[in-house]
């Protein structure tokens, strides 16, 4: 029994009591005991249907959160309408290239005199992957807005907040830190790839995926290197780091000294932290070894990349310096500590004629960026000895 067929019988049962109290008002004379009778039967009819109206209630109230069928089927509609629209213009992005374009009212690509502005759902593609393969960057602290950005931070490091026992009716004195920010503001970048007609000519390639990787790839490489030593007068990248451990070698670190990087981050920081370094530092710690004559790097296949150092997994970057002196050989920590602004989401362009002459097609990629370092206690390096 449904709800509105429970509350229309109660509606009816309390017109019933309404009339029975109205015509023996309208006489002056009290309930009979037929009307009484009558009365309390329709009462008690009229308890039992709020009880049964409650009890439905109550368990539509547990099954809220349950998407009822035609939300299920909405929902499925709504996903299957993103893939279909994927599809499409993955395959119009295919055409486009291969110089088979097809002009449709609904098209997501922008054309312009020398070429086209790529649907976002292709761009997407391309920042999903540069996710992937650049742990840095997936790790980071990202913000995507636009204009400058301040980010505010508690600075301990000059007088901290302090609690002590006291006494009552005696004054204390207040301490505090200070809160200090660091502004990110946005500096355009541009990846250019470009895509022989001959791949492009050959139906069999697919050539939507080797945009995606090239592109992928491109920007990979140079955000990796950026978030890691920045560039004078552009992002700062890592640069900002401040806990800083020396070697006194300009071409080797010893396990002393990879304690003491580790042992710069705070333990509350450790939970998520890892060792950035190049692929020849680490061949070089692979064969430190312990007094027991046990190798310190290990090969684990549950970590994150193969490899853990003092139980941390191990990250390798092409874009890392190698053991030189001065050098900024090796990173560890939790690179949340890192802010990293993106203004303006990756933009993608095909310019078909600018290069027809070289039979390619050229590939453009845009992305406005800046990053710094948000929390200085979360992160340390490990810089070469100067050497002689």
């Amino acid at each position: 029994m449904n709800l509105k067929n429970l509350t229309e019988q109660r509606s009816a049962k309390q017109e019933e009591m309404k009339k029975l109290v109205d015509a023996a008002d309208a006489e002056e004379r009290s309930l009979n005991e037929e009307e009484m009778k009558k009365f309390e039967e329709l009462e008690k009819d009229i308890l039992g249907i709020n009880t049964t109206i409650r009890a439905i209630q109550a368990t539509r109230n547990l099954d809220e959160d349950v998407p009822a069928e035609g939300e299920e089927k909405k929902e499925k509609d709504q996903e299957q309408e993103k893939r279909d629209l994927e599809q499409r213009d993955m395959n119009e992005f295919d055409a486009y290239i291969r110089g088979k374009v097809e002009e449709r009212e609904d098209s997501n690509m922008i054309k312009t005199d020398n070429g086209a502005v790529i649907p976002s759902t292709i761009a997407n593609k391309i920042i999903t992957k540069v996710v992937d393969i650049c742990p840095i960057y997936q790790d980071a602290d990202r913000y995507n807005v636009k204009g400058s950005l301040s980010i505010p931070y508690y600075d301990e490091s000059t007088k901290d907040i302090k609690m002590e026992y006291c006494d009552e009716f005696t004054e204390g004195e207040s301490s505090s830190g200070k809160f200090a920010s660091i502004t990110l503001g946005g500096f355009l970048a541009r990846a250019i790839t470009d895509v022989s007609k001959s791949l492009i000519n050959n139906s069999q390639f697919n050539i939507v995926d080797f945009v995606v990787d090239r592109m992928a790839l491109s920007i990979t490489r140079f955000l990796e290197k950026e978030l890691l030593y920045g560039t004078p007068g552009k992002a700062d990248g890592l640069t900002g780091v401040t806990q800083k451990v020396t070697a006194k070698s300009a071409t080797e670190v010893t396990s002393d000294e990879i304690i003491d990087l580790q042992e710069a981050v705070p333990d509350k920081y450790q939970t998520n932290a890892y060792f950035i370094m190049n692929k020849a530092t680490r061949k070089a710690i692979r064969k430190l070894k312990d007094g027991q004559g046990n190798y310190l790097l290990n090969e684990d296949a549950t970590s994150r990349w193969g490899y853990t150092l003092f139980g941390k997994d191990v990250y390798t970057s092409a874009q890392m310096d190698t053991m030189a002196a001065g050098k900024t050989a090796i990173y560890y920590g939790d690179y949340k500590g890192l802010a990293v602004k993106v203004s303006e989401e990756i933009s993608i362009d095909v310019l078909r004629e600018t290069k027809a002459r070289q039979h390619v097609v050229e590939v453009l990629g845009f992305v406005e960026f800046d990053a710094k370092v948000q929390n200085a206690e979360m992160i340390a390096a490990l810089v070469m000895g100067a050497g002689k």
